[in-house]
């Protein structure tokens, strides 16, 4: 007797859909000879004495489990680098908890805050993980859309239109996956007014790019405002300015009353973050800003490459100033974000993702990452004028 596995399947995992990044790496993953300049990973080996760290710490024996919420010396090393680089101090008792990456973050937030019926604010385009996050929660996604001919910023009066009394929470994240927008410290001061308003709400805030910013040196942060202090649960981590990916390691820091109920759902369902990475962040926060300058401006000389090439294939995009995406827009050709793909990946053998994998409002776009070598960023931007130019001769 066969077993209809639909009825068995939880209606709120079914309603979320997968991933539209990942469907598309994995069809170029089956090609031969594909450049891909879909995933969000940097291209960079991890800098060589941060390896060294993790290399050591398997000699010295840290194979076990660690605390819960992380070694103190590892927590020790975050707060001095928030300290350093966003001016702001955090007890690393309490205020600290180390997660399996930055996604595993956002769930904790979501988990322990959100009760069925919650709303939750969206700011749209982004990654694709908040909306997952809210609804596995049994909250409700509220989308709050941003826009090309605002640089994909967010507005205050645009997310005042989408607060509610069962709002409880909003998520977002600048620098941008995918635009590569940023927020400066002037945008998010209207965004610090509207909050005081509404002293009910608490922001989640992923900063998981926040040393990818090429307008300035100094990250911008709406922890940085002391009146927000107690509302803000900041997500961080290592992989992407560090390029740590594989060491599956970021944080949550935030008022001790909501990271407490965060590292219970973490001591069930994970137990602690990979021992090994631990210790690798130490010399990652505190001797490694040499060679995350160096990959940022590596992506700088990138990043103007892919500008001047989609401008050569007549394809508008706005500047992007932070992570490693360019956002252009297609909507002149008369083709979907997904067909645009599709097409691209089969003719001319590039792997892009279309803009509405991360938001309906991203519709009419698609995202470039150039986490990748030049040489293949400039034979894409090639490739793609080619591509744009057979599609308007139709």
């Amino acid at each position: 007797m066969s077993i209809d596995y639909d009825n068995k399947i939880s209606k709120c995992v079914q309603a979320v859909p997968p991933s539209a990044i990942r469907k598309f790496f994995d069809m170029a993953s089956e090609m031969k000879g594909v450049i891909s300049l879909s995933i969000g990973e940097p291209d960079f080996v991890t800098p060589w004495n941060i390896r060294e760290a993790g290399i050591n710490s398997l000699i010295d024996g840290y194979t076990h489990y660690s605390p819960n919420a992380g070694y103190s010396d590892s927590k020790k090393a975050i707060t001095s680098y928030i300290s350093r680089r966003y001016g702001v101090d955090y007890d690393p008792n309490g205020e600290v908890l180390i997660t399996v990456g930055g996604s595993e973050g956002i769930d904790l937030a979501a988990r322990a805050l959100i009760d069925p019926g919650d709303e939750v604010i969206i700011v749209e385009p982004c990654f694709v993980a908040y909306k997952a996050a809210v609804m596995f929660a049994h909250g409700v996604p509220v989308v709050v859309e941003t826009r090309q001919e605002d640089d994909f910023k967010l507005k205050a009066e645009d997310l005042e239109a989408k607060i509610t009394p069962k709002t409880k929470m909003i998520i977002l994240g600048f620098p941008s996956n995918p635009t590569g927008a940023v927020m400066t410290m002037e945008d998010l001061a209207p965004i610090k007014e509207l909050l005081l308003k509404y002293p009910d709400i608490i922001v989640v805030s992923d900063e998981l790019y926040c040393e990818l910013n090429y307008i300035t040196d100094t990250p911008s942060s709406l922890v940085k405002f002391e009146e927000l202090r107690d509302r803000v649960i900041m997500i961080n981590g290592f992989s992407k300015s560090y390029a740590m990916t594989g060491f599956r390691i970021g944080y949550a820091v935030g008022p001790q009353e909501l990271i407490a109920p965060m590292t219970k759902i973490h001591q069930y369902c994970i137990m602690c973050a990979p021992s090994m990475a631990q210790v690798a962040l130490v010399t990652a926060a505190y001797e490694s800003d040499d060679e995350v300058r160096e990959m940022r401006d590596e992506y700088n000389r990138r990043r103007r490459v892919i500008l001047k090439g989609l401008q050569d294939a007549g394809l508008q995009c706005f500047t992007p100033y932070g992570a490693f995406y360019a956002f252009p827009s297609i909507k002149s050709l008369g083709i979907s974000s997904e067909e645009f793909c599709e097409k691209f990946l089969m003719s001319k053998k590039v792997a892009i993702v279309p803009g509405n994998a991360f938001g309906q409002c991203g519709e009419g776009h698609v995202r470039i990452s150039y986490a990748a070598s030049m040489e293949n960023i400039k034979t894409a931007m090639e490739r793609i004028a080619e591509f744009t130019d057979e599609l308007r001769k139709g």
